[in-house]
């Protein structure tokens, strides 16, 4: 038995397994957080469905939008958050993958409306030498989803008010890479805080790193 491919069959089969890993890695709970990747060819994105659970999604769940707010296939309702994926794909041409999620040291963080300041060189992973924390607005607003691009500036991170975290980059894969670094500098910064005042690196030193990121890992050769 043949089984119909899918629209942005590839697109799809991303969002269910890394949907996954963000639940067996650690960076949320239950439904919480959702994840999209942009099609620029088709000029669509698939995002996951609002309240599946990671485990139970298949990629016909998998939700097809433009970026205007329209359902172009899907049977289910997308995430709550859409605006917030389609706002960053509408402003960012180096941008083709998103994840927000609930991790818990990046939360804390944002709980108290810090930023994440360089108290590790791998927070130049979000692409600058710190990474914001955007202004408060209810969740699945335009606001919400304003206030975060603002606060993403200059950045491919930036942590959501009493929220969580958004993380952008070229592929899911180098998306979720960065998630899982900065859900790491995150703890240290926690860590380092409860039992002193952690030594930020100089500014100078963290350009320096975030060029040298740049440039990071195994390169496909052409």
């Amino acid at each position: 038995m043949t089984h119909k491919c899918l629209f942005m069959q590839k697109e799809r089969e991303l969002i269910v397994a890394y949907g996954k890993r963000l639940v067996t890695s650690g960076l949320t709970v239950g439904t919480g957080g959702n994840l999209s990747i942009f099609n620029k060819e088709q000029g669509y994105m698939a995002i996951s469905p609002t309240g599946i659970d990671y485990f139970e999604m298949q990629p016909k769940d998998v939700v097809i939008m433009d970026l205007k707010g329209n359902v172009i296939d899907g049977a289910l309702k997308p995430s709550s958050e859409y605006e917030m994926h389609a706002v960053v794909y509408r402003d960012r041409n180096d941008v083709t993958a998103m994840i927000h999620t609930h991790s818990l040291y990046a939360t804390t963080i944002s709980c108290l409306r810090w930023d994440l300041p360089a108290v590790d060189y791998l927070v130049a992973h979000g692409g600058g030498k710190d990474i914001k924390c955007a202004d408060y607005a209810t969740y699945g607003t335009a606001e919400l989803a304003n206030n975060a691009l603002k606060g993403m500036e200059d950045r491919n991170a930036v942590l959501l008010a009493n929220h969580g975290i958004n993380v952008v980059g070229a592929t899911i894969e180098e998306t979720f890479a960065t998630t899982e670094q900065l859900e790491f500098c995150a703890r240290l910064y926690w860590q380092a805080k409860s039992i002193g005042e952690p030594v930020i690196l100089s500014d100078q030193e963290m350009e320096m790193m975030v060029e040298r990121f740049k440039g990071y890992g195994q390169k496909n050769k052409t």
